[in-house]
């Protein structure tokens, strides 16, 4: 299986005729399954109506939607038809989108809903490449956009599978579909990935076939996954690292794939679906951890006691597996007690069937991953970049060291300059960015090595540790390098924090902008005797509230260098969110953007800073 086309039909071969689903989506309310032979009919129905519509080898297609059955759809049909998809986040503007339609050269854009439908109706007149639409759901007349002096058709999905049954049923059918997978090779380009970025324009990553196939088995060759593993996927599948792991890893397990209906109704899905796998990023998992420590906090005092009791004994049993030693029988035993009577009613809110994380886009504080194994939640945390398809290095579970992201996968080459910078080489690496060969070669050098931006050690163990991104470091105006991801890894152990971003670039001292958890913030708020019931803007605003966060500010970075303490702080009432532009697609903050938007909070920080 060399080529996306390739894998799509060995699978659909194994599993013909099983009635287990290969999806779950959510219908009237209910999640239905989708069989192998369903999925099989409507990809290459839809492939055959893309070719009818003149789709041609390496023609690009974009992609703008939420995760759903019809992504999946488009993603195989496209690869099958010999086309490339370009994949969007359903958050971008439409100038965005335009930006990505255009440097693409789409020749054709999906989108889910009437929403996107009506972003790609305000720039109509730009997208000059742009011959048809295709749209999910019922899109309201009229079914062409208005673009200058020509009219772009709009496809209702539902019609052009129906075409497609047609033809699938009128004969050669054979004969047609080998010749569309006959148009893709495995060094043919499979799909253009815009990065997000945090700073600039997004550069499109080209990756192949070979690219992601090298990626998906190196990957299946150190984490097991299973046949019957339930995967629950609510990361974007527009970003390569749940395109690999939640969606192509899964399915070439033959596992099954359920599309949560959104980031808010996560918790939610997972008791509907009870998954046995899922891949997440570390702020859910900092929060459910948050979540969890505020639901104790409202017990009774034996209640709370039995609990801390239970994680102490937890992490005393991790700790001694993570330095591969044996927990004595009485540690053993007291853990044993631990999780029949508290670790498995934790398990049961996240359906209690979950056997493993896969956790990537950003650091994972170790007290975080450290509780989640301590509760019988394994949690391997891994790192990769969308250049690479995406996976790097990632632990293994009976290899784990907290704190690291592991070993490299198979075939995959990592190695750390004399500058610090991580570099890596493999199959996997992609061929480049699309249409801009200085950017290409700023980051691919001529012996084929990914300059990677990150910095990072090897630890004694041999597993890579990350430090910080090269472009985000810290130089204080006395000289010293301050990782700002290491300090912020720290402040966010603490209950009453959300999010942070640590400044200090040319200044005297770091800084902290603090989204507080409201529910944490509160409950400090009122073991010190201060006002709790006020709103959350006048929280913020407390001095006196804000001077027990910075005691325990100090309390917590006691171990990092003075140079490194943040020093100040300001409380902000408004998240970092995607939809005010402070958070990426995959959650991480954008910096400079969230500098620019509390350049006259941090000014303040420094007003008086001698």
């Amino acid at each position: 299986m060399q080529t996306i086309g390739e894998l799509f039909y060995g699978i659909t071969d194994r599993y013909h005729g099983v009635a287990r689903p290969a999806y779950l989506h959510k219908r009237d309310g209910a999640y239905v399954g989708i069989t192998y032979d369903q999925l099989r009919q409507d990809v290459e129905a839809y492939a055959l109506a893309l070719d009818a519509l003149g789709v041609e080898a390496g023609d690009r297609i974009g992609i703008v939607s939420e995760n759903r059955y019809e992504w999946v759809l488009t993603d195989f049909a496209t690869l099958l038809a010999g086309g490339v998809d370009v994949p969007m986040f359903p958050t971008l503007s439409p100038k965005q989108i335009a930006y990505i339609l255009n440097h693409s050269q789409a020749t054709i854009c999906v989108v889910s809903t009437q929403h996107q439908l009506d972003k790609l109706r305000a720039i109509t007149d730009e997208l000059s490449d742009l011959t048809a639409i295709i749209i999910f759901d019922s899109a309201t007349a009229p079914m062409t956009l208005s673009a200058g002096q020509r009219s772009i058709p709009v496809h209702p999905l539902a019609e052009l599978l129906q075409q497609g049954k047609e033809m699938l049923a009128s004969g050669n059918k054979e004969q047609r579909l080998a010749s569309l997978l006959a148009r893709s090779r495995p060094d043919d380009l499979c799909t253009i990935i815009y990065t997000s970025g945090t700073t600039g324009v997004p550069k499109g990553v080209m990756l192949t076939h070979r690219n992601i196939l090298s990626n998906v088995e190196a990957a299946r060759a150190v984490i097991e996954v299973r046949e019957n593993d339930v995967f629950l996927s609510y990361l974007p599948m527009s970003h390569s690292y749940e395109r690999t792991t939640g969606f192509y890893i899964a399915f070439a397990s033959g596992a099954t794939t359920a599309f949560a209906e959104s980031l808010e109704t996560v918790r939610t899905n997972l008791q509907e679906v009870r998954p046995t796998l899922m891949t997440s990023v570390p702020q859910l998992f900092e929060r459910v951890r948050h979540g969890i420590y505020a639901r104790m906090e409202k017990e009774s005092l034996l209640r709370r006691r039995f609990f801390h009791w239970a994680v102490a004994i937890g992490l005393r049993y991790v700790s001694t597996l993570e330095q591969q030693a044996e927990p004595s029988r009485g540690l053993s035993l007291a853990y044993r007690i631990a999780d029949q009577l508290v670790f498995r009613k934790i398990r049961y809110a996240v359906g209690g069937r979950l056997r493993l994380f896969v956790s990537g886009g950003s650091a994972l504080s170790p007290d975080v991953g450290r509780f989640f194994w301590a509760i019988g939640l394994p949690i391997l945390e891994g790192y990769g970049l969308t250049e690479a398809a995406p996976v790097l290095t990632v632990n293994r579970p009976d290899d784990y060291e907290f704190g690291t992201v592991g070993k490299p996968l198979p075939g995959v080459e990592v190695r750390i300059d004399d500058n610090g910078e991580i570099l890596a080489r493999g199959p996997n690496i992609m061929r480049g960015y699309w249409r801009d060969p200085e950017s290409t070669a700023q980051v691919l050098d001529p012996d084929g090595w990914l300059h990677t931006g990150d910095i990072g050690q090897w630890t004694a163990r041999g597993n890579l540790k990350i430090t910080d991104r090269i472009k985000n470091l810290i130089i204080t105006s006395g000289g010293k390098n301050v990782a700002p991801q290491l300090v912020e890894s720290v402040l966010l152990r603490l209950p009453f924090i959300a999010q942070v971003v640590v400044v200090g670039d040319q200044r005297l001292f770091c800084a902290a902008l603090i989204v507080p958890d409201e529910e944490g913030l509160r409950a400090l708020a009122q073991s010190h005797r201060l006002d709790a019931n006020k709103p959350l803007e006048q929280l913020c605003a407390d001095d006196s509230l804000r001077a027990v966060v910075m005691r325990e500010i100090e309390h917590a970075q006691r171990d990092l260098a003075k140079y490194e303490r943040v020093r100040r702080i300001a409380l902000l009432p408004e998240p970092f969110s995607i939809e005010n532009g402070l958070l990426t697609p995959t959650l991480k903050p954008r910096r400079k953007q969230i500098q620019e938007r509390y350049a006259h909070v941090i000014e303040q920080l420094y007003a008086d800073a001698g």
